[in-house]
C-alpha cells in the first residue's frame, strides 16, 4: 500500500475547512442576486456581503466607523492586492509627480511585489531601492531612513517571510515611513490567520491578505487601507467598491473568508501553541538524525507554522521530488516561483552560504495537522535523506 500522504505546504495554500466550505454553500444557494442589484434578491446578497466586510475588518483591527473609517477592498487574492497596492499608491502620489520617482521594496518581497516593482520602475523610469536583510532574514531597519527620499512614492515591506517565517518589524518601519510622508504596504498574506494582525497597531497604509493562506477559499483576498490613504484603480468598468476595484462582488467567497478566520479567532492561541510546539519537535528530530542541517532563521521571530531547513549535503529540487514520492508535500521556495530552478533571492539577500541555499527546504503546517503526521512526516524525510546520500 501506498503511503498515506502528509501535506507539509501550507504555505503555498492551506486546505480549505469543511465548516468555510459548508458555509460558502450555503451562502452560494440562499444568496442568488447580484450584490449591485436594486431588487429584494440583489439586496439580501449586499448585506450578506456587507457584514463580512465589517466582519473580516473588525478582526483586523480595521477601523470601521466615523469619519476616519478605514477601507476594505475585496480582491481576488493575494496577488491583486499587492499589485493594486503598489500601482495604485505609486501613481496616486504627489502631484505634479517628482521628475525622478522612487520605489522601495525589501529582499524578501513575493514575487508578486518584486515583479511588479520591476515592471513599474521600467514602464516609468523610476529608480527602484531594495531595502536589504541581515543574515537572520531581518530587515535592515538602519538602512530605511538613508533610502527614503521626497521622491519616493510607495515603499512595501513583507510583514512576515512566506520562505523562512521571519517576522519584521513593520510597526517600526512604518513609524519611519511616516515621517518621511512615504506611504507603506506591507504583504501580510503569511501572516494574516497565523498570527494577531491589527492594521491599525501596524500603523501601515495598506495591507494584503488572502483566504486561502488560512484554510479559507481561493480566489479571494483583501487590500486595507487606511483613512485618507489615495489610491488610483487598476481596472475599469464598473462602480463597485468606491470604483477602486470594479467588478461583481461575491458574497459566498466574502463569507468564505469571514468563516476562516473566524475559525482562527476563536482557536488562535491554542493553533499557535500546537503549531510552534509541532514545528519545534519537527526540526528537533530532523536536526538529531540529519546533524549538518541548519534551521534558516531560527534565530529570529517566527512564524508558528513555518520551517525553512538547509539538508547540507543534498540538493533541494532532488530533495523536494524525492519526498514527493515517499508522500510528503514541501517546497523549495514560493509556490508562484516553484518552476524556476534559481536559488531564493531571499536566502541569497540573507548572505547565506551555497552549501545552504542549495539545500534548503521549506515545510509549512496548518490548522489540520497532527503529531503523528510530524512525526511520520521527520521519519521519512531523514529516510528519503539516506538513500539521497547513498545514490550519491
Amino acid at each position: 500500500m501506498p503511503a498515506a500522504p502528509i501535506y507539509l505546504d501550507h504555505n503555498a495554500t492551506a486546505p480549505i475547512l469543511p465548516e468555510v466550505a459548508d458555509a460558502m454553500r450555503e451562502a452560494s444557494l440562499r444568496y442568488r442576486g447580484n450584490p449591485a442589484s436594486q431588487h429584494d434578491a440583489g439586496r439580501q446578497a449586499r448585506r450578506a456581503l456587507e457584514q463580512a466586510r465589517l466582519r473580516i475588518a473588525e478582526m483586523l483591527g480595521v477601523r470601521t466607523t466615523g469619519m476616519d473609517a478605514d477601507q476594505l477592498i475585496f480582491t481576488s487574492g493575494g496577488t491583486e492586492s499587492n499589485n493594486l497596492a503598489l500601482h495604485g499608491l505609486q501613481r496616486a502620489g504627489a502631484s505634479p509627480p517628482p521628475a525622478d520617482p522612487h520605489l522601495l521594496i525589501s529582499a524578501i518581497e513575493h514575487p508578486s511585489i518584486a515583479r511588479p516593482a520591476e515592471h513599474l520602475a521600467a514602464t516609468s523610469a523610476a529608480t527602484l531601492q531594495t531595502l536589504g536583510i541581515d543574515a537572520h532574514g531581518l530587515i535592515r531597519l538602519d538602512e530605511l531612513t538613508p533610502l527614503l527620499t521626497p521622491a519616493t512614492r510607495v515603499a512595501s515591506i513583507m510583514l512576515a517571510s512566506n520562505e523562512t517565517g521571519v517576522i519584521q518589524p513593520i510597526a517600526a518601519a512604518a513609524e519611519i515611513c511616516r515621517r518621511h510622508g512615504t506611504p507603506l504596504h506591507t504583504d501580510a498574506t503569511q501572516a494574516v490567520g497565523k498570527i494577531p494582525v491589527d492594521f491599525q497597531a501596524l500603523g501601515v497604509d495598506a495591507l494584503t491578505a488572502t483566504a486561502h493562506k488560512f484554510h479559507g477559499p481561493l480566489g479571494v483576498g483583501i487590500l486595507l487601507l487606511r483613512h485618507g490613504v489615495k489610491l488610483e484603480p487598476a481596472l475599469f468598468g464598473g462602480f463597485q467598491q468606491a470604483a477602486l476595484r470594479p467588478g461583481t462582488e461575491s458574497a459566498p467567497l466574502a463569507i468564505g473568508m469571514q468563516t476562516a478566520l473566524e475559525l482562527w479567532q476563536r482557536e488562535a492561541t491554542d493553533r499557535r501553541a500546537r503549531m510552534t510546539a509541532l514545528r519545534d519537535q519537527f526540526e528537533q528530530t530532523l536536526l538529531a538524525g540529519w546533524p549538518a542541517a541548519v534551521v534558516i532563521g531560527g534565530q529570529a521571530p517566527r512564524l508558528p507554522h513555518t520551517s525553512n531547513i538547509a539538508l547540507v549535503g543534498l540538493n533541494r529540487q532532488a530533495l523536494v521530488m524525492a519526498l514527493d514520492l515517499a508522500g510528503v508535500a514541501c517546497s523549495s521556495g514560493s509556490a508562484c516561483a516553484s518552476g524556476s530552478s534559481e536559488p531564493s533571492p531571499t536566502l541569497l539577500a540573507m548572505g547565506l552560504p551555497e552549501a545552504l541555499v542549495s539545500s534548503s527546504v521549506r515545510f509549512s503546517l496548518g490548522a489540520t495537522t497532527t503529531p503523528a503526521e510530524i512525526d511520520e512526516a521527520a521519519r521519512r524525510i531523514l529516510n528519503v535523506c539516506n538513500n539521497l546520500r547513498r545514490a550519491g
